[in-house]
Parts: structure tokens; sequence; C-alpha cells
């Protein structure tokens, strides 16, 4: 996996300790919120003070960082492992034990783990010291803070017109879906759209020579085909066969042609009205047809889709899953884009996709124009948490490096 450098993965926060004012015995936090990358965590029983320390739901907290849980009624103990790239960690915790067993050894607790209606807590500290994730207890607010610790995730990057300044950023990526290709308004494969076209080479520069170097620099170059159903240009290809067969075909030839090694494909639009069951059939036939071809010649197929809760209907999660490589949630289709997207929509996206389709085949995608820092963090903070491969980030061009070199501004790269 690759650390994408220019966008935080996970928050980077300042924090002191921990523990709470109180009193000796057990206080309920009443109205407590837990929040993880910036947006709340259920939880089943509210955190608690004990002995001036802030105690937390151990399994709930746990799980959502990734960490495994294993459970031994007959020794009342808890064991968490986590596996990350630095190696493995088991912790053993035992009710009413303030020395829990790390990999072997005993480390003491500020409050032995304490039962409370069947939900094992423990010190909210204990997360920070064991786990790497950064934690706060505000009193006045009666908010725990919890950022996930840093992981690497799977990122695939969006090079569309205009990218060229940020060419750098492609190996920071294990892939970069090139938007250089869409079907046109009368439902056709083309190269040379309004929007969406192969650039003019600039020199030694060429479009042919970044695909080259984003593959021999390990990052796996896609062929990124967009369309939007406004004018029923999709309509028009899914409903006639002969020219449906002529843009497979017309895809997979540019695809191989040109160096590239998958095929993103982006159709947005469709389902909005009319027989939905029908525009996912037809859809389906359409990406199955496309895949067994692309697959034919070792090339992978990334499918771009409206979260399950848009407005838009014609796309079955479950049946494209198991055609395609995996799944894009456009998880930034819910506002005008004049602010980051709404976090609850994103969350409930995510959980209905969930319903359908694995978490190793989600990715999440998240606008750049859209976002800002905390907002982009607390969405990876969501991938993290459900586990899902990764995150997709539209686009290069809007991350904000430096202005264009000289090159960058003549060209359209």
């Amino acid at each position: 996996m690759k650390r994408f450098g220019k966008l935080l993965l996970c928050l980077a926060l300042s924090i002191g300790g921990v523990a709470a004012a109180g009193t000796p015995s057990t206080q309920a936090a009443g109205g407590v919120k837990i929040m993880l990358d910036g947006y709340p965590l259920p939880f089943p029983v509210e955190p608690a003070v004990m002995k001036g320390t802030t105690m937390v739901p151990f399994r709930a907290i746990s799980e959502a960082l990734g960490i495994q849980i294993e459970w031994n009624q007959a020794a009342q103990q808890i064991k968490a492992t986590r596996k990350d790239a630095s190696g493995t960690k088991v912790v053993t915790l035992t009710l009413g034990n303030s020395k829990a067993v790390v990999n072997g050894t005993a480390v003491n607790l500020a409050v032995a783990p304490q039962s409370i209606r069947g939900t094992t807590m423990i010190p909210l500290s204990f997360f920070s010291g064991q786990f790497g994730a950064a934690v706060s207890w505000n009193q006045a607010s009666k908010t725990v803070s919890i950022t996930s610790p840093k992981e690497d995730l799977y990122t695939l990057g969006f090079y569309a017109q205009g990218a060229y300044g940020e060419v750098s950023l492609i190996p920071s990526f294990n892939a970069i879906a090139f938007g250089w290709s869409q079907i046109d308004r009368n439902g056709r494969f083309t190269t040379s759209g309004e929007e969406f076209r192969w650039p003019q080479p600039a020199g030694e520069v060429t479009p042919e020579s970044i695909v080259q170097n984003a593959a021999g620099g390990g990052t796996t170059p896609y062929l990124m085909v967009y369309s939007v159903d406004g004018k029923l240009e999709l309509t028009k290809n899914l409903e006639d066969k002969q020219l449906q067969e002529e843009t497979i075909t017309s895809i997979i030839d540019t695809a191989t042609q040109k160096g590239f090694k998958g095929i993103a494909l982006d159709l947005e639009g469709l389902g909005l009205s009319g027989d939905k069951a029908k525009v996912q059939a037809d859809y389906n036939a359409f990406i199955r047809n496309l895949s067994g071809k692309a697959k034919a010649l070792g090339l992978k197929l990334t499918v771009i889709l409206h979260p399950l809760n848009s407005s838009y209907k014609g796309y079955d999660y479950k049946t494209l899953a198991s055609l395609a490589d995996d799944l894009v949630i456009m998880a930034y289709a819910y506002e005008d884009e004049s602010g980051p997207e709404p976090i609850d929509k994103v969350d409930e996206g995510i959980r209905l996709a969930l319903k359908q389709v694995s978490r190793d085949k989600l990715i999440l995608g998240i606008s750049v124009y859209s976002e800002n820092e905390a907002s982009v963090n607390s969405k990876i903070g969501l991938a993290k948490r459900y586990g899902l491969k990764g995150i997709a980030i539209w686009r290069l061009g809007l991350i904000g490096t430096p202005a264009w070199n000289e090159m960058g501004k003549s060209v359209e790269l």
C-alpha cells in the first residue's frame, strides 16, 4: 500500500491527559459523546468516571479501530489482536485485574477493567498507549475524542483535464484513473469529447508517457470512461446492442493499445426515473460483457457508482461487485459541492453498500473540491472504521500543490 502524503490519513491532534475530574466512586457520564475521527461512534454503555479515570466500552471502540476481539467467559478475559505494518500486538485484559498482558508483558492499568451492564469498560488512555489512537476527554462538553492510528490505505486518484500541475503526486497512489475518454451525446465512445478528451502532447511529455511512467513507478493506470445520462446517451447505448458492442470494443482496444492496466467506468445518472429494474438489468448486462472481455486480456475493472441513498437507482451493487474488481462509492453526490458532503449521508451510503458488497471490494470516493482538511479526515476515518478497501480522491488538479509550471500552464495534461 502507498501512503498519500498530501491529505492526512488521520488527524494530527495535540492533546493533554485523559483523566477526568471525579470522585473515587463510579459516576455515570450522562450525555456523553464518543467521537471517532470527528464522527459519532455508537456505543452500548456510556463512558463512566471511575476513580478520576474515564472508562469507555472496549469492544465498541476496538472493533471500530479494526482490532479483533475475543471474549473468554470462563476466565472473564477479553483478548484484543491488532495487526499492522509494525507487526502483531496481542492484549489480554481480565475483569477486576489492574494488570493487562501485552505480548506477554504485564502492563499496569489506572483502573481495572469493569463490567457495566455486560459491557467491558477500560481506561480511555489505554487506547493511546497500546493501540496508537490519539484520545482525549473534554469534561465541559462530555466528549470522548478518538483519532484512529495512521494506516496505509489503498488509494485511487482521478487525473482529469488540468491535472498536470500535480503529476508528481501520481507515485503516491496505488492506482490512477485517467479521465481522457467518454461516451458522447450520441451514445458513442470517444477520446475527443468536450470535457473528457485525450490531451495534446507537450514535447516529449505525452499522455502515453505519463501512463507508462505511472505503471513503471508502481501505480496502476486505468482508462476512465465518463458519461452522464442527461440526454439519455447512456440509455441509448444500453438498449442498442450493436452500439454497445462497438463501445465495449473501443474501450478495450484503447485501454490495451495505450498501455493501461485497467478500466474505470464512471457512467452516471442512471435510474433517476423510468423502469429502474430494467435499467439495472441493462447496466448489469453491459458490465458483464465488458468485464468478460477485460479479464480475458488481464485488465482490471473498477466501477464508479452513485451511493445507494442517492436519487439514482440504476445500480445493482451486488451484481456489479460480482463482475468488477472493486466499486467506488461516489460519496460526493449529495450536496452542491459548496461545502463538505453530509457525513451522516456518507455513513448511511457505506452501510447500505455493505449489505450487498464485501468491504474488501468497496472504495470510498471523496471529492477534494467540496471538502476541507477536517471533513476529509472524517471521511477517511469512516473508510477505516468500516474496513473498506480504500479511498478514491477526485481529483488531481484540485489537491492544492503550488501553481503549475510553465508547461502545465500551456497544455491540458
